[in-house]
Parts: C-alpha cells; structure tokens; sequence
C-alpha cells in the first residue's frame, strides 16, 4: 500500500538525500487498463474489478447463507437472520413502524453490500474500498432520493408530498417566502448530495490514513542503515511503532466501515419513513 511516489530503496537514515513522500490522492485515481473514449467515462480501471469482487462476494453470503433454509437454523442462516433481525429492530421498525417490513430485504442488501465495498479496502491486492469513488455513493444516494419521491407521490399524490418536504407544518404564512426555499434546497438537494458524500469522505479519508502509515513503516525500516547500527535499530522501533499504529487503525477503520454501512441505510429507511407518513 505504500505511495507509487516512493523511492525505489529510499528509507530513513539513507546516505543519498532522498526523505519521505507520503501517499497522495493519485491512490484513488487507478489507470484504467482499458479506455472506451467517451466523455465522462474512465473506461475499464481497478474500480470495476474491486465492484465485481464485492458483488460476488455479497451475493456468495447470500447463497451459502439461505439456499437451503431449515427451521432449526444452520450456523450460517444464524449469520442470515441475524443481519435481517439487526437491519428490522434497530432500523426499519424504529423509523417505518411495522409498515416498512415490505423495504427490509432493501435495506438488509443495501447494508451488506456498502459493507462489503467498504471492506475491499483491506483486503490484500486489492487494497481499494469502492466507495472513496464518489460515484458509487452517488449512485446509491440517487436511488434512494428517486425511491423516496415515488414512495411519497404514490402515498399521497405529486402536490402533497412536495408540500410536506417545502411547507413545514405550522409556519406562519408570512414566513414561507424565506422557509420555503431553505426547505426546498435543504430536502431535494442538500439531502442527497449529503447522504453520498458522507459515506464517500469518510471511507476516502480512512483508506487515506492507512496508506500513509503502511508508506511511514516502509520508510522507517532500514535495519541496515549506512549511518551505523544504533540508527539501524532506532529504524527497527520507528517502523515497529508505525506497524502498531496501521494495525489499531486498520481494526477500528473495520469499525468505521460497518458504522457508515449502518449510517447510510439508517438516512435511506428515515427519508422513505419521512415519505410514507407524509406531512411533518
């Protein structure tokens, strides 16, 4: 994981100038192995096959899980209902009631697949959680605001429900030329562009800081150091400190991922509660 920009031998305590040269954002920008030519497009990169492997992987969990479902459960089907009983206890019913269980196996997938892209990030070779690409947040984040929208005109029809999201309730009439607006900015655009870029900074920022410590304990090891074998081992214990410090970042960075996994499907089950209840 340590920065493409290092030098080639370069570690601390060297006898030929060259210092350290922490991992930039190039990390997030793979060249892409195949190019299609078309604006906008990045062609064929290491993204694509990071997303291939998190989609086959969530969909492996899956089937091995429930392709042969028992009422005594097997351990793996425990794993199974487990998840869908976290995602309907602690999300769904708490922010749609008993009227959301029809968006449980949503949620439940959207839950396991964020996670999984997120976990692509520590995975050896790979090394590349998909969502520090903002556009698979973005993709994500658009499908909730479309379902939420047709969740709420469906309900209540096309007038009241963007009423509901721009007309808060009891506002007095001679403020709704300065509420109006912010509420019409703040749930049709603010809301989705949020609900992307909070799971993309996160996971981006993350990743950024474990490169960087893998990059320093690269550096830091140089037992053999030119300048003798008292800084030869103080390169030892600098690197061994940096080892310490990825490894504790890399378990809670394993936390952080389910976190923002939960947070994520959290915002989409209370925006399609929001939706279905109607008016504030």
């Amino acid at each position: 994981m340590h920065s493409a920009a290092q030098e080639e031998g370069c570690h601390i305590f060297n006898d030929f100038g060259c210092g350290f040269q922490a991992p930039t954002t190039e990390l997030f920008f793979p060249a892409p192995w195949v190019e299609f030519g078309l604006p906008g497009t990045s062609g064929i990169t290491k993204y694509l096959l990071v997303l291939i492997v998190a989609t086959l992987v969530s969909m492996a969990f899956w089937y091995f899980t429930t392709r042969n479902p028992k009422v005594v459960p097997t351990r793996a089907q425990s794993v199974a209902e487990l998840f869908v009983a976290f995602v309907r206890d602690q999300i769904t019913r708490n922010t749609m009631g008993k009227a959301g269980d029809k968006y449980i196996p949503l949620m439940v997938t959207l839950f396991i697949f964020i996670f999984t892209m997120n976990v692509m990030g520590l995975i050896p070779g790979l090394q590349l959680p998909v969502t520090s690409n903002l556009a698979f947040p973005a993709v994500l984040a658009l499908f909730i605001y479309l379902l939420w929208n047709a969740v709420g005109i469906r309900r209540h029809g096309v007038g009241a429900h963007f009423k509901a999201r721009m007309v808060p309730a009891g506002v007095p009439g001679y403020l709704l030329p300065v509420v109006v607006p912010i509420e019409a900015i703040s749930n049709f655009v603010i809301r989705p562009f949020t609900h992307a870029v909070r799971l993309f900074a996160v996971m981006f920022a993350g990743h950024l800081l474990l490169a960087v410590f893998a990059a320093a304990g690269f550096y830091m090891f140089n037992p053999m150091s030119p300048m003798g074998p008292v800084l030869g081992g103080v390169s030892v214990l600098y690197s061994g400190i940096a080892l310490f410090g990825f490894l504790v970042f890399t378990v809670f960075e394993l936390f952080i991922m389910a976190v923002q996994a939960y947070v994520f499907v959290l915002l989409a089950s209370v925006y399609i509660g929001e939706a279905m209840e109607g008016a504030h």
